[in-house]
């Protein structure tokens, strides 16, 4: 495999419409007014983006690679895509949190609240639980959990789909 493909535009371009889709489905859910109640659809968009764009990716460089592909070459591309995916939306969640609408944050904060007093919490309760989520409201532990998760999830999605569609000069023999 001394004559290998280049991967870096592979890993860029499907990293890049990976973070662009899910800060579009966002911005479209927050645009009409549907982003409290349904933001678990911009996490779903990701994640099955996520493994289509991962098995394209791989299955691009296989095909540029005379079909030939290793469980690690993989692996780079997937986790390549998923990280670049998880910088821009990093990058769009802090814009969206300090520029586009910053108070959003409290307005979700009081909707749950909302919902915790519904499901019969105590006012006290609902005191403490808001403290612990506002500790993870700050832009720090907000990227922290934003590339954390992409790098799992794209850890996990990448390995399974470099082990199916791995394939080497020694597989040959």
């Amino acid at each position: 495999m001394e004559n290998q493909a280049n991967s870096k535009s592979i890993i860029l371009n499907y990293g890049l419409y990976l973070g662009l889709i899910g800060s579009i489905i966002h911005l479209i859910l927050w645009a009409s007014g549907l982003l409290i109640e349904f933001n678990w659809i911009n996490t779903l968009v990701w994640f099955i983006g996520l493994i289509a764009f991962v098995i394209i990716g791989i299955k691009k460089y296989k095909k540029s690679n005379n079909e030939l592909i290793s469980w690690t070459q993989g692996l780079k591309i997937g986790m390549g895509i998923a990280m670049i995916s998880g910088v821009i939306s990093l990058v769009y969640t802090l814009l969206f949190m300090n520029v586009i609408d910053p108070g959003f944050q409290e307005l979700a904060m009081e909707v749950q609240q909302q919902a915790w007093l519904d499901g019969g919490m105590t006012e006290e309760q609902v005191e403490t639980f808001t403290e612990s989520a506002k500790k993870f409201q700050s832009p720090g532990i907000i990227s922290a959990l934003i590339l954390g998760m992409s790098a799992f999830f794209g850890f996990v999605t990448s390995a399974i789909v470099a082990a199916i569609m791995k394939k080497t000069e020694e597989n040959d023999y």
